[in-house]
């Protein structure tokens, strides 16, 4: 033990400050340092247990996946896809299988992620703008000093103070809309035609260039700007979103599949190729150790015409894109984290993508947003698998009233209200997929595929979790 004091060597004249330290070991005698040596030795000890500096922080990037079937990974089980680099990635780090979008929709999903609020609370439970005065993962961080970048689909608003810069990521490449074509470039699903392809607030052609190899030469050259800051990099893959438009050699491997399996299959294992050359590339460049790196999908699958009807994998669970069955907000999801996290293992613990805006703060050393957060930090669940953090969380789709799709969870119980099952192709679909009962009650312990409605059998779970949703949204409906 190190024992400091401080001492005058003449108590009759302290005209000069001729302070001493003394640091006594149980086997040595007393020593006197001048007051230059104290000061000196107090510097290093302030600096052993001083928090990082800012350049020593870890960088994150965040992969953010798109219309994706819940259990379409290799490292889930699914044999008739490849997916070898994001196997990689979960036997380098951790497999979360209880992860949760915040929404069943594009744009709100992406408001859950981005602001670590629930997407109703932010303003945004179906797909539109991100309002101006949330706050966000990139204003958040920038704000702490980071560099902040964002590569791909957009989709929360196209005017100044609601694009990437507007939302606090300084530097961007992308689409500001739902989907485009992969090699012109535009929005062909609703007229007029229109471009949508910019780069950082500039209207950008690039005609016949290959929208994923775009999104990874930016990658690449946003990691390796040089600067003394650590970074955060939202890259919003587009894929395996429509229109599925995988690599002619992904087409080829995957000939013998039905359509539209093949399609769907193809456009994912070409976005894990070009994920796994921007992984590859922080592993060259020894970034690796100390980069988080997230992988998630946005929601489940989607089963629309413009998805040949579907092509995504749930496995167990029911229902796709559009629907708070599992099937809809169950999505595959990694993190690797070299210097924090053990490789190789799961994390079975109920987690949602709220949680990654506080656990990244935590990670960092950035504080959080002072207004009010759903998410919740699982640091601890991802470096000591401790135990969760949350058992309840709320999910909306849609506006505010009547007929707005909604689903609160507490432990194993989930009650769906206005639940819709979205599995079969759109076209096969009775009134959208809405169920006759307005409320559905499942045991996910006892029925992961929520296949039998209990709220009529068990009430008091059924009012309880009304009486629990009610309490939920009552700051915000």
């Amino acid at each position: 033990m190190i024992l400091l004091s401080w001492t005058f060597l003449d108590d009759t004249d302290r005209s000069v400050p001729r302070h001493y330290l003394a640091i006594s070991y149980p086997s040595l005698t007393m020593i006197r340092f001048s007051w230059i040596a104290a000061v000196v030795a107090l510097t290093i000890l302030l600096a052993v247990f001083a928090k990082p500096s800012l350049a020593e922080r870890p960088n994150v990037l965040i992969i953010y996946g798109d219309d994706q079937g819940s259990i379409d990974l290799g490292c889930l089980g699914v044999t008739d896809l490849q997916t070898p680099n994001l196997d990689r990635l979960a036997n380098q780090g951790l497999l979360l299988t209880q992860m949760y979008s915040a929404a069943p929709v594009c744009s709100a999903s992406r408001v859950g992620l981005l602001t670590g609020r629930y997407p109703a609370r932010a303003g945004q439970p179906g797909n539109g703008d991100l309002r101006s005065e949330e706050v966000t993962i990139g204003e958040v961080f920038r704000d702490a000093g980071y560099r902040t970048g964002q590569v791909g689909k957009w989709h929360l608003g196209q005017t100044a103070e609601k694009n990437p810069k507007g939302q606090g990521f300084e530097d961007w490449l992308g689409h500001l809309g739902g989907c485009i074509d992969n090699y012109s470039h535009f929005f062909f699903w609703a007229g007029p035609n229109r471009h949508d392809l910019f780069d950082n607030g500039h209207e950008v052609y690039r005609p016949g260039e290959y929208f994923p190899q775009l999104m990874v030469d930016r990658c690449k050259t946003f990691i390796d700007k040089p600067s003394d800051q650590p970074w955060l990099l939202y890259w919003a893959f587009n894929a395996p979103h429509y229109p599925y438009q995988g690599t002619p050699d992904w087409l080829e491997r995957y000939k013998d599949l039905p359509s539209p399996r093949r399609e769907y299959g193809a456009f994912l294992s070409t976005m894990d190729q070009y994920i796994g050359e921007v992984i590859e590339h922080l592993d060259r460049n020894g970034l690796s150790e100390n980069t988080i790196v997230i992988y998630q999908a946005d929601h489940g699958h989607s089963t629309e015409i413009r998805a040949f009807g579907g092509g995504g994998n749930a496995g167990p669970y029911r229902g796709a894109k559009f629907s708070l069955f599992e099937g809809g907000i169950r999505v595959p999801s990694i993190v690797r984290f070299p210097s924090k996290f053990p490789a190789g293992q799961t994390r079975d613990q109920f987690m949602t993508a709220c949680d990654w805006l506080p656990t990244l703060c935590q990670l960092c050393d950035v504080k959080p947003p002072e207004n009010t957060l759903d998410g919740v930090s699982i640091a601890d669940v991802l470096s000591h698998d401790a135990k969760p953090p949350r058992e309840t969380f709320y999910w909306q789709f849609g506006g505010g009233g009547k007929n707005a799709q909604w689903a609160v969870r507490e432990a194993n119980w989930k009650l769906i209200g206005n639940p819709r099952d979205t599995s079969a192709n759109e076209t096969q679909r009775k009134d959208g997929g809405r169920l006759k009962d307005k409320l559905f009650l499942a045991d996910l312990s006892q029925d992961i595929g929520e296949e039998n409605n209990v709220a009529e059998s068990r009430p008091d779970i059924t009012q309880r979790l009304l009486k629990l949703r009610a309490e939920m949204t009552s700051d915000f409906e």
